[in-house]
């Protein structure tokens, strides 16, 4: 059974880039443009979640690393590896404060993609 991967980004570009190179590579992929889809994580039980640390059009106030935090800190979601995507030239120390399991700078190339994806799937 082919691992899921939850993207969520707002960008459609990168979205579908990444959904097309991972799919390409055997997984299943679930995306969306903003946060609401973690209200429904229970349904997709994701094995790792990729997830913008900038989101344009939320409803609230909260950020990636906010989110990662919360997802880390839920005893029913600690479990699934979290990694931040974006282009702060401080994501390392993002991905840390988030407690999130690691981090892809953008820009990145599908190598980069496929090994922190492997990494923890």
């Amino acid at each position: 059974m082919a691992k899921k991967i939850l993207v969520i980004e707002d960008d459609k570009d990168i979205r579908d880039t990444i959904t097309y190179a991972l799919e390409s590579e055997g997984y299943e992929v679930v995306s969306s443009d903003n946060s609401r889809i973690l209200k429904f994580i229970d349904k997709h039980q994701p094995d790792l979640i990729l997830l913008d640390n900038w989101l344009t059009d939320w409803k609230s106030d909260a950020n990636g690393q906010q989110l990662s935090r919360e997802l880390k800190s839920d005893p029913k979601t600690s479990h699934i590896p979290v990694i931040i995507v974006s282009a702060v030239s401080n994501i390392a120390e993002l991905a840390k404060e988030g407690l999130s399991d690691g981090y892809l700078k953008k820009p990145f190339d599908l190598e980069a993609l496929f090994g922190i994806v492997k990494k923890h799937v």
